[in-house]
């Protein structure tokens, strides 16, 4: 991974890289706290989907969540996303919430989606390298 190259997260790493000593999450956290600013995006959609669950259990986790989202360049679920996350999702049979993640880094020119949904985020997947956190260095 270049520092001129985008990133896109899925929620699962996000989640992965605020638990201490986590194999998969360390390299992740490294990744972005360390990038170029606006250099990792993710869709807005990932603030409820990484914070309702701690936030509702009064986690610290939360806390930690939120500071990670504030290195990402959040952008903003709209139509054209919308529609992109159709075609993606009925392409390759993704969920609502996975297409829009994968919709937002294509529409955004991301190089790189960093996943670990290795069940429905396969290397098939062209419009974005499909990234898994023990491939980041």
């Amino acid at each position: 991974m270049t520092p001129t190259d985008v990133d896109a997260f899925d929620a699962d790493v996000l989640i992965y890289a605020v638990i201490p000593d986590h194999t998969l999450g360390g390299p992740v956290r490294r990744h972005i706290l360390d990038a170029t600013p606006g250099f990792c995006i993710g869709s807005t959609l990932l603030i409820p989907e990484v914070l309702i669950k701690p936030t509702h259990h009064g986690d610290a986790q939360a806390r930690e969540l939120n500071k990670l989202l504030g290195f990402l360049d959040l952008r903003s679920a709209d139509e054209r996303i919308g529609d992109a996350a159709v075609d993606l999702g009925a392409r390759y049979g993704l969920k609502t919430l996975d297409s829009m993640h994968l919709a937002t880094a294509v529409l955004a020119g991301a190089d790189r989606f960093v996943t670990n949904n290795r069940r429905d985020f396969t290397k098939e997947i062209t419009e974005a390298d499909v990234t898994y956190p023990d491939d980041i260095q």
